[in-house]
């Protein structure tokens, strides 16, 4: 990979990862359409690392106040002493079943599962999912509303996200729906809910790169990704909290399953 291809990748990555639309597959289509090789699950995981500092300083307001309950709760030993030290520890917990099926999976989810026609399929049927759940859904509900029950649906709806094509965002943004999160509010949640799961993985990918042994020029690039999916990641979220308030979710809808479509007929 040169650094054209890692800054591509990296606007792709930035804009993809929040909007409802799977930045896996993008990262797939993208490198497939202009004849590149795949960049592979690891620089996926570890370029998240720019969109995850777009959500801490996007929401450092958030993110300050729950990591400081957090802390708090553990030196006077109440977990769920306050509505921020519940909502943090209902996050972490929230965020085991990625974590946990993502090792479990690993080697499946980096080889066999990048098929094109498996990405194609998700994008379809997660298009339907999330269409029925924002028809279906009260979206009469704000984020400290949730329960530690709802919490933990949404953070199950996140672990379709290892199935490339789902979407973390949008399967997020669908449990949101399902348990009664307006619009807004299931967006929100979703890229708070994201913050472990991507810093783990992206940590986790990069020990693994390390130990196996890159370039100077390979750091170059990854950094170049990283700064490139801040960036556009910054905007993504801007726009999406804008757009989906106003609008919803149809347009993501319409489409995923075009780009679906487009997957199966042309591409597989």
């Amino acid at each position: 990979m040169d650094l054209i291809q890692a800054f591509v990748l990296g606007v792709v990555q930035g804009f993809s990862e929040f909007l409802p639309i799977s930045s896996t597959a993008h990262l797939r289509i993208v490198p497939h359409i202009l004849g590149w090789p795949d960049p592979g699950t690891e620089f996926s995981a570890i370029i998240q690392l720019g969109t995850l500092i777009a959500v801490i300083i996007y929401f450092r307001h958030d993110v300050w106040h729950l990591s400081k309950a957090a802390i708090e709760s553990i030196l006077k030993r109440e977990p769920m002493r306050t509505a921020d030290s519940r909502m943090a520890w209902s996050i972490a917990v929230g965020t085991i079943p990625v974590v946990v099926l993502g090792l479990v999976f690993k080697d499946f989810i980096k080889n066999e599962i990048r098929e094109l026609w498996v990405i194609g399929s998700a994008l379809i049927v997660l298009a339907i999912f999330l269409f029925l759940a924002e028809k279906l859904s009260p979206r009469n509900r704000d984020i400290k509303q949730l329960s530690f029950v709802q919490i933990q649906l949404i953070g199950l709806t996140q672990a379709l996200a290892l199935i490339p094509g789902c979407s973390r965002s949008g399967s997020t943004i669908m449990g949101g729906l399902i348990v009664g999160l307006n619009r807004e509010a299931a967006a929100r949640f979703s890229f708070l809910l994201g913050l472990p799961a991507i810093f783990g993985s992206g940590l986790y990918e990069l020990k693994e790169l390390i130990e196996i042994g890159i370039s100077i020029d390979h750091y170059l690039n990854l950094a170049v990704g990283i700064t490139t999916a801040f960036v556009t990641g910054y905007i993504s979220i801007d726009f999406l909290l804008h757009f989906i308030r106003n609008h919803g979710t149809l347009v993501f809808v319409i489409y995923r399953i075009l780009i679906g479509t487009g997957i199966l007929i042309f591409l597989v």
